[in-house]
C-alpha cells in the first residue's frame, strides 16, 4: 500500500478528523467552491464536485456548509477567490512528495511550504521532478475484520476494479479514476464497511524509510497537511504499520 494510503488509514483510526474537524471543513469548503466555479454547480455534470460533496459528507459537513460552498462557487454569493498550485519536492531520505493547493497567495503559499520541506529534511523541487513517480487511481479501504475477502473481492472486480491488494490489516481496492465512483456504490450497496474511500495519486514504487528519517518524514506530512493552503499530501514513502502506529 502507498504511504499516503497508509498516512490515510492512520489519521481515521485516530481520529484526526474529529480533532481537526474546523480545519478539515474549510479545506473540503475551499475545494467544493473551486470545483463549482470550475464545473458549474451541478454535482451530477460536475465529477470533482460530486466528489468533493461526497468527501465532505464523509466528514459528516453540514448540508448547508457544502451548498454554502457551491453557491460561493458559481458567484451567487460572495467569497474568496482561490487558485490551484501544486509543488513537487522531495522528504527525507529521497521520498517523493506532491503537494496540491488552494490559495489565495501563491506567493505566501510557495514559500511556507519550501520552509516547511527544509525544516524536515527535504526541499522543494522543480515542477515535473517528480509528479511522473505517481498515477491517479481510485483508492477504498477496508480492514481485513470487517469484510469478507472472497465476497469483497468478487463484488469490487464485478463493478469494474482493477485490482485487490492484502496488506497486513487491510485490504485495498483499486480502480481506474473513471470507475470510482461505479464500485463506490456497489460496496455501498452491499453494506460494506471501509475506512475511507478517495481518487488519489497513487506511487509507481516506494521508498523505504526508517529511524529519524521516518519520524521526519511523517512530521513533514503532518506540518504540510496542516498548513491551510494545502489541500492534499501525497508520498511513496514505504514505512512500516509497526513504526507508523508508534511514531504516527
Amino acid at each position: 500500500m502507498s504511504g499516503h494510503s497508509k498516512w490515510s488509514s492512520i489519521k481515521h483510526k485516530k481520529g484526526a478528523a474529529d480533532a481537526r474537524r474546523g480545519k478539515i471543513f474549510t479545506k473540503h469548503i475551499k475545494e467544493i467552491t473551486v470545483a463549482a466555479r470550475m464545473g458549474g454547480g451541478d454535482p451530477d455534470g460536475n465529477p470533482r464536485l460530486r466528489a468533493a460533496i461526497a468527501a465532505a459528507k464523509a466528514e459528516n459537513m453540514p448540508k448547508e456548509n457544502i451548498a454554502r460552498g457551491i453557491k460561493k462557487g458559481t458567484g451567487e454569493l460572495e467569497g474568496v477567490s482561490y487558485e490551484e498550485a501544486n509543488y513537487e519536492g522531495y522528504g527525507p531520505g529521497g521520498v517523493a512528495v506532491l503537494v496540491d493547493c488552494l490559495t489565495d497567495n501563491k506567493n505566501r503559499t510557495v514559500a511556507e511550504v519550501k520552509h516547511l520541506f527544509e525544516r524536515f529534511g527535504g526541499n522543494l523541487g522543480e515542477p515535473g521532478c517528480v509528479a511522473w513517480m505517481f498515477e491517479t487511481k481510485g483508492l477504498i479501504v477496508f480492514e481485513k475484520d470487517k469484510v469478507d475477502e472472497e465476497e469483497l473481492l468478487n463484488l469490487a472486480l464485478e463493478a469494474g476494479a482493477e485490482d485487490m491488494n492484502e496488506e497486513d490489516t487491510e485490504f485495498e481496492v483499486v480502480t481506474a479514476p473513471s470507475y470510482f465512483e461505479p464500485v463506490r456504490k456497489a460496496i455501498d450497496g452491499a453494506g460494506l464497511s471501509y475506512t475511507f474511500a478517495e481518487v488519489s495519486m497513487v506511487p509507481k514504487n516506494t521508498v523505504k524509510v526508517e529511524g529519524k528519517k521516518a519520524q521526519q518524514m511523517l512530521n513533514l506530512m503532518e506540518s504540510l497537511e496542516d498548513h491551510d493552503d494545502v489541500n492534499r499530501v501525497y508520498a511513496n514513502f514505504d514505512i512500516s504499520d509497526d513504526v507508523m502506529e508508534a511514531l504516527g
